[in-house]
């Protein structure tokens, strides 16, 4: 019987021991998974941080041709041609008296 109990506390020993080492691999292991979800999850708000800037630059980028657009439309209509040559350019059309209002230099 003493031959078999001091077997069995080896035995008990080398369990331990094995499931020691085990332990110390799986917490390695752990460790390690940790790291790379810690530095995958940063790049991964990262990403939608740019993504999300990139999404409204997009819209306003949308908004600016919606604009540009209508006024290309109106270009090809001749009274917006007319109503812009005789706002800006000071043009009138034949028969027309135009007439100018001057403010007083203060």
């Amino acid at each position: 019987m003493a031959g078999q109990t001091k077997d069995s506390k080896q035995s008990n020993k080398g369990v331990r021991r094995r499931l020691r080492l085990y332990l110390f691999v799986l917490v390695c292991f752990m460790g390690w998974a940790g790291s790379i979800l810690i530095g995958q999850t940063s790049k991964v708000n990262e990403t939608h941080s740019q993504l999300q800037s990139l999404l409204k630059k997009q819209e306003e980028i949308k908004v600016q041709s919606e604009e540009l657009n209508l006024q290309l439309k109106r270009l090809n209509d001749p009274e917006y041609i007319g109503q812009i040559a005789r706002k800006d350019l000071g043009m009138s059309l034949p028969g027309e008296t135009s007439i100018r209002v001057t403010r007083p230099q203060p």
